[in-house]
C-alpha cells in the first residue's frame, strides 16, 4: 500500500475530530440506566438497548468495507456523520421506549460506518511507522467524547430535570465535524481493492491471526459498554448511591481511558506494542478481581479506573496489527475488525442474564472477566 510521504495536520485534523463523533456512541451506557429508571424495566430489558445500537455493527461492518471501494473512504464518512445527526436529532421528537430504540439505532448505524472508514482514511495520510501511535491518538480523542457524555448527561438532569438535552449538543457537534472534513481536500489511494462479495471478505476470517483480533475487539467492546452500564449499577446495589451520582463512574472510566491513550501514543511511537499489550491485559484481569471484591465506592472507583487505564491501548494494537497483516485488503479487514464492535450488543445483554440469573452484579462481573482474560492469553501469543 502506497504511504504518505508526510504526515500533513491539515489533514489529519479533522480525521482525529471524527474521532470525537466516534466516542458519542458510549453514552449508550449511562442512556441504558437513565432509560431502565425512567421506564421500570429489568437488568436483562435495559441491556437490549445496547443491542439496539451495537447489533449494526455485526451487520454493516461488512458491507461497508465494500462500500468503501465504490464511493471512497472519505464520502463513507460523511454519510456516516449525516446518519450520525440524524439518529441524534431524533429523541427531540418524543421520549417514548420506540423512540429511543429508534434514536439508538440510527446513532449504532452511522458509527458503525464511521469506524469502519475512518480507521483506513488514516493510512491515507500518515506513514505505516507512525499508524499505531496515530490510531491510538484517535483513540485518546474518542475517550475524551466519551467521558464527557455522563457529564453532560448529569449537568443536564441537574440544572434542566432532563438528561435528553445532551442530544442536540451532539447533534450540532457532528455538523460542525461534517463541514469541516467536506472542505479538507484528501487524496485517497489510487489502488482498487479486489474484494466484491461478502463471501470473499468473510474469507478472510480464515487468517488465523485476523480471527483472533476480531474475537480480541469483540471482546474489548464488551468489557468498555458492559462496564459502563453495569458500573452505576455495581454502586447502587452495593453502596446505596443514588443513579444522577453513580452514573459519572463511567466519566471515571473515560478518564482514566483517555490518560492511558494519551500515553500510549507517546510510548507506541517508540517502543513494541507486544509488552504493552501483555501489560494492559495482566492490569485488566487485576482490575476485574478487584472489582469482584470490591464493596465500598473508593475500591470500585479504583477497579474502574484500572479497567479503563488497561484497556486504553488495546484497539489501536489490534487494529494496527491487522491492518499490517493484509495492507492490500485494509478496507475489508476494517470491516471485519469493526463488526466485532457488536461485543458491544452481546456482552451486555449476557451480563444482563448473568446478573438476573444471580440475583446480583457479581455475576456481570464475571463475564467481564473470562473478557479481560481473553486478552492476557492473546497478547502472549502474539509474536
Amino acid at each position: 500500500m502506497t504511504q504518505p510521504p508526510k504526515t500533513s495536520i491539515f489533514q489529519l485534523a479533522p480525521i482525529l475530530f471524527g474521532f470525537f463523533i466516534m466516542g458519542f456512541v458510549d453514552v449508550v451506557g449511562i442512556a441504558t440506566n437513565y432509560v431502565k429508571n425512567d421506564f421500570g424495566l429489568s437488568d436483562t430489558l435495559s441491556n437490549l438497548l445496547p443491542m439496539a445500537v451495537f447489533l449494526w455493527f455485526l451487520i454493516f461492518s461488512v458491507p461497508t468495507g465494500m462500500l468503501m471501494n465504490k464511493i471512497g473512504r472519505k464520502r463513507t464518512v460523511q454519510l456516516s456523520l449525516v446518519i450520525t445527526g440524524i439518529g441524534l436529532l431524533v429523541p427531540l421528537l418524543s421520549y417514548t421506549l420506540p423512540i429511543v430504540l429508534a434514536a439508538f439505532a440510527l446513532l449504532g448505524i452511522g458509527n458503525t460506518l464511521l469506524q469502519v472508514a475512518l480507521n483506513p482514511l488514516l493510512t491515507n495520510v500518515v506513514s505505516k511507522d507512525k499508524l499505531t501511535s496515530t490510531l491510538t491518538a484517535g483513540q485518546f480523542t474518542k475517550a475524551i467524547s466519551s467521558f464527557l457524555g455522563p457529564i453532560i448527561a448529569a449537568f443536564a438532569v441537574t440544572q434542566f430535570n432532563n438528561w435528553q438535552y445532551l442530544f442536540p449538543v451532539f447533534a450540532a457537534i457532528t455538523l460542525l465535524s461534517f463541514l469541516w472534513l467536506t472542505a479538507t481536500p484528501l487524496q485517497e489511494d489510487s489502488r482498487k481493492e479486489n474484494t466484491s462479495t461478502i463471501r470473499e471478505c468473510f474469507a478472510l476470517l480464515g487468517d488465523p491471526k485476523i480471527f483472533l483480533y476480531f474475537l480480541g475487539i469483540l471482546t474489548l467492546v464488551g468489557i468498555d459498554v458492559g462496564l459502563n452500564v453495569s458500573g452505576p449499577k455495581i454502586l447502587m446495589e452495593r453502596t446505596g448511591m443514588e443513579l444522577k451520582e453513580a452514573g459519572y463512574i463511567a466519566s471515571v472510566y473515560f478518564v482514566f481511558k483517555t490518560a492511558g491513550t494519551f500515553l500510549g501514543a507517546i510510548l507506541l511511537a517508540k517502543w513494541s506494542a507486544r509488552p504493552f499489550y501483555i501489560a494492559s491485559g495482566v492490569a485488566a484481569v487485576a482490575a476485574m478481581v478487584l472489582l469482584l471484591f470490591a464493596f465500598n465506592s473508593p475500591a470500585i472507583y479504583v477497579a474502574v479506573a484500572l479497567a479503563g487505564f488497561a484497556c486504553a491501548n488495546i484497539f489501536s494494537i489490534l487494529f494496527s496489527y491487522a491492518l499490517q497483516r493484509k495492507p492490500e485488503r485494509s478496507n475489508e479487514v476494517s470491516g471485519l475488525l469493526i463488526m466485532g464492535v457488536s461485543g458491544g450488543a452481546l456482552f451486555p445483554l449476557l451480563m444482563g442474564i448473568a446478573s438476573d440469573a444471580a440475583g446480583a452484579q457479581w455475576g456481570a462481573i464475571v463475564v467481564l472477566l473470562v473478557c479481560c482474560a481473553y486478552h492476557c492469553v492473546l497478547a502472549v501469543r502474539e509474536k
